[in-house]
């Protein structure tokens, strides 16, 4: 195994997990009965965060939790378990961000309501104050669960420092700036790159979706699809699929974030596109084998044992 070289900065939300197991998720107005109940640890910053680690690069986080026993407990445990560089988290008055969570137990499909909390207070000027912080890292990873000033604050200090940002937009939210820089990766699910582009693209929208993230300053923008192909449009043009790791999936939760931090480990590790892809669709997949958005995720020597079974990129005819 490779010793740790490069450097993974995340900037993100920490939250408490209340998982509820149910046999058929709600609908509207319904009121349904939980199978199992437990509280976990997650946030798409740390999730994303412990996953990185996971793979063998160095990890630091800047995020925010409560000065509550949950949050105090959550630090200790991100420092000493996963050996990720805590000193860019602060403690805020407000309680340590919250998730309530269901999970369909034959599917392993989900629904999830956020209760912000301490995310809420990391600050603008907070970012600021981790600016030497953000310049160390090989990647920033970035996601949207946190204030929108605060992950902008972040991309401009990586983007002046050269630092490549790889920036999960979920929670989608309306207007937020594209055109102010450039992001090199963009990571989103079926959901929310019908948000993005106003339409869900498929393999014969490759210049349609060119053009759309030329014009939003994208230069790859990476779709994850559940058991689907993963699709890989980037701004000079090229497309190409990426297989899934085939699995009978248990919970859900946590792929999209396992996924997003095993990508920017192998980038920031200076694997290509198309092979942190391939890593990336195994920790995703990988990860639904368990329960929570945390515990299942795998390390590099289990994603390495199982990337192989995912082919080489799938091209299509007259696409480069």
């Amino acid at each position: 195994m490779p010793a740790k070289k490069s450097k993974v900065v995340v900037v993100g939300s920490l939250n408490i997990d209340q998982v509820f197991r149910v046999a058929d998720l709600p609908a509207r107005g319904e009121t349904v009965t939980a199978n199992d109940f437990q509280c976990l640890r997650g946030g798409k910053g740390a999730n994303q965060a412990i996953s990185a680690a996971r793979q063998n690069v160095d990890v630091a986080m800047i995020g925010c939790v409560g000065k509550d026993d949950s949050g105090t407990k959550y630090v200790e445990y991100l420092e000493k378990e996963e050996g990720i560089d805590v000193t860019g988290i602060s403690k805020s008055k407000a309680p340590t961000g919250t998730a309530f969570i269901a999970v369909e137990e034959d599917s392993g499909e989900n629904t999830i309501i956020v209760a912000g909390g301490a995310n809420e207070g990391l600050s603008h000027s907070l970012i600021s104050d981790q600016q030497s912080l953000i310049e160390s890292a090989s990647v920033l990873l970035v996601q949207l669960e946190i204030p929108v000033h605060s992950v902008i604050e972040a991309i401009n200090i990586a983007t002046r420092s050269g630092v490549p940002v790889v920036l999960n937009p979920s929670p989608m939210i309306p207007n937020f700036p594209w055109d102010d820089f450039s992001i090199p990766y963009v990571i989103v699910n079926e959901t929310e790159v019908e948000e993005l582009l106003d339409f869900q693209p498929d393999t014969n929208d490759l210049e349609f979706v060119r053009q759309e993230i030329y014009d939003r300053r994208i230069e790859n923008l990476i779709v994850t699809r559940g058991s689907e192909t993963t699709l890989v449009y980037t701004r000079e043009g090229d497309f190409f699929e990426v297989e899934p790791l085939p699995v009978l999936p248990i919970d859900t939760v946590g792929a999209g974030d396992a996924f997003a931090g095993c990508f920017a480990a192998r980038i920031a590790g200076g694997e290509s596109v198309e092979d942190g892809v391939r890593a990336a669709n195994c920790a995703g997949a990988l990860t639904t084998l368990g329960g929570g958005a945390q515990n299942p995720v795998p390390d590099r020597e289990k994603v390495d044992l199982h990337v192989e079974q995912i082919p080489k990129r799938k091209k299509f005819p007259g696409r480069r």
